[in-house]
């Protein structure tokens, strides 16, 4: 193994190389990681996506032009196996997030192929999915699991979901079907969430500031291919996480692996990584979807309207999760205490209500109450008194008299921020 250069490079000089961090608000110091690390409703038992299969001999690279390396990829058609694995630290949404969707009426309440339901279940275990792009406006992303298989197509203005366990297909055009995508190599579905390393990556890399060291850190082999590693640290103590690795690959500059690793030690809170790619342009057919005969096929708007008539239950949300936290940030009642990979947000409940977090409220629904139960501890401080509904990852202080204070860090650090709020 070549021995790399570790030269430390600021967030200044990974401005400079992507020529996308500039501007970004202070408060997405603390929201993109929670958008890495989350999915829908909330961003690893780890199994490694895949083990290094040995460590190259490259020639000599630093931070700074590995950054650029990346940066400069024009990489738009691949088609491959990803494997990703996370272990947040809390009980699997997927049984949690079918009931709270159906809320009382039903399975007719809503559609088991909306993305925005189905992509919860990549927030925790371990998935297998099969991604396919070519270019910004085709791209199709498959869950496979033993006995049924779950894709979201997008092809220009038009995306399909389809479920072939429940035979339901979900249907969005022009706008809601542009979403969130991203302009190379298909990295996210059209609701925003991270399906490929690049995601990943790309996402982590907007962190980059002042507070943050990015380093080599080695070679590595992923897919069969030979890769850099690039190693994401906080210079800051109180943080939840410890480093984020990303291995990209030598040739083309495309990320191939993610990994998020907690400051508390342990199992990666993300692994993300290809098995197999390939970067030759994949078939037509793969960005192509007509509905099987007799499939139940839900409308986008048919759905909105659903749910502001009151026939779908209100979405839960999990505490800290990335679901509306793009809305916080910059919003209006919202302060960030700190900076870098410590800040915390500071919240307040709309009209200064406290937040429910009892079942005698009647607000929370029994099986929501069980899932908030299971990670939250009290707390007091010069603030007063309140919860913490802890992750692996993401923290959130729900006081007594209606603030919230939401943090890539740990408890005490929440605890101090609010102390110094008060």
């Amino acid at each position: 193994m070549a021995p790399n250069d570790s030269a430390e490079t600021t967030g200044i000089a990974a401005d400079e190389a992507t020529g996308t961090m500039a501007g970004r608000r202070r408060a997405a110091r603390y929201v993109v990681p929670v958008a890495v690390a989350g999915v829908a409703a909330a961003t690893i038992g780890l199994v490694p996506a895949l083990a290094d299969s040995g460590d190259p001999d490259l020639p000599k690279i630093t931070a700074q032009q590995l950054i650029e390396k990346i940066a400069a990829s024009d990489t738009e058609q691949l088609s491959g196996t990803v494997k990703i694995s996370t272990d947040l630290g809390i009980p699997s949404l997927g049984g949690l997030a079918g009931s709270l969707a159906q809320g009382g009426d039903g399975p007719h309440g809503g559609s088991s192929a909306d993305p925005q339901e189905k992509l919860t279940e990549l927030a925790s275990g371990t998935h297998t999915l099969r991604v396919a792009a070519d270019g910004p406006d085709k791209q199709r992303v498959s869950i496979l699991d033993s006995a049924a298989e779950y894709s979201v197509i997008r092809n220009g203005d038009q995306v399909w979901a389809y479920d072939s366990k429940s035979d339901e297909a979900y249907h969005a055009t022009g706008d809601k079907a542009s979403g969130h995508a991203e302009k190379r190599g298909g990295a996210t579905t059209p609701d925003g969430v991270p399906t490929t390393p690049k995601a990943f990556a790309e996402e982590a890399l907007k962190t980059a500031g002042p507070t943050t060291s990015v380093t080599v850190g080695g070679t590595a082999q992923v897919a069969g291919r030979d890769a850099y590693k690039l190693v994401i640290k906080p210079k800051q103590g109180g943080s939840t996480i410890g480093a984020i690795t990303v291995a990209v690959d030598a040739k083309n500059g495309v990320p191939l692996k993610f990994t998020l690793s907690p400051s508390s030690g342990g199992k990666a809170v993300i692994d993300a990584g290809f098995t197999s790619v390939d970067f030759a342009k994949p078939a037509g057919s793969s960005f192509t979807f007509t509905p099987p005969k007799g499939a139940k096929v839900t409308e986008a708007d048919d759905a909105k309207a659903q749910q502001q008539a009151g026939k779908r239950a209100p979405e839960f949300k999990v505490p800290g999760g990335p679901a509306g936290l793009d809305e916080l940030a910059g919003g209006k009642g919202v302060k960030v205490i700190g900076e870098g990979w410590s800040a915390v947000a500071e919240i307040e409940a709309p009209g200064g209500r406290a937040i429910p977090t009892s079942p005698k409220s009647g607000d929370v629904p029994p099986a929501a109450q069980q899932f908030l139960d299971s990670f939250g501890d009290k707390v007091t401080g010069k603030f007063g008194s309140g919860t913490v509904f802890k992750t692996r990852l993401v923290n959130a202080l729900m006081t007594d008299d209606g603030k919230v204070y939401v943090g890539l860090v740990t408890k005490d650090a929440l605890v101090r921020a609010a102390n110094s709020a008060n």
